[in-house]
């Protein structure tokens, strides 16, 4: 059975939440195909380590699905152009979370980020 220390993930939560937002703020310091794709393969790889907090006994593959599902979702539903919902993308919280426009290379993004997730899930669990 697996057992994820909720702390430690929460404090990867964080510190991707942190790189994430640094790669926002300094993106002239990365080249434009990393930074074009880098925030959102961080944002991917927060929403996987939420997963492991919130689910610390749950199976890899099943969090792995389960943020993927949930990260295609989001970038799915920036098809949807309503006014409330635009609305909301107007603020910074919104933006972050929901984005502003759908793009087929963000869900490569997403794939790669909870990729990297699962594969760093999986060394640290080898190593218990």
């Amino acid at each position: 059975m697996i057992k994820r220390n909720r702390i430690y993930y929460g404090i990867g939560v964080l510190l991707v939440m942190g790189a994430g937002l640094f790669s926002r703020r300094f993106s002239q310091l990365f080249p434009a195909f990393v930074n074009q794709y880098l925030g959102d393969s961080l944002w991917a790889l927060m929403i996987f380590l939420i997963g492991c907090v919130f689910f610390p006994k749950q199976r890899r593959f099943v969090l792995f699905i389960g943020a993927l599902l949930f990260c295609w979702l989001i970038e799915i539903s920036q098809l949807y152009q309503a006014d409330w919902i635009n609305t909301i993308r107007t603020t910074t919280l919104g933006s972050l979370v929901l984005g502003h426009g759908f793009l087929w290379s963000d869900m490569l993004a997403y794939t790669l980020g909870v990729g990297a997730g699962t594969l760093i899930d999986g060394q640290l669990g080898k190593r218990k």
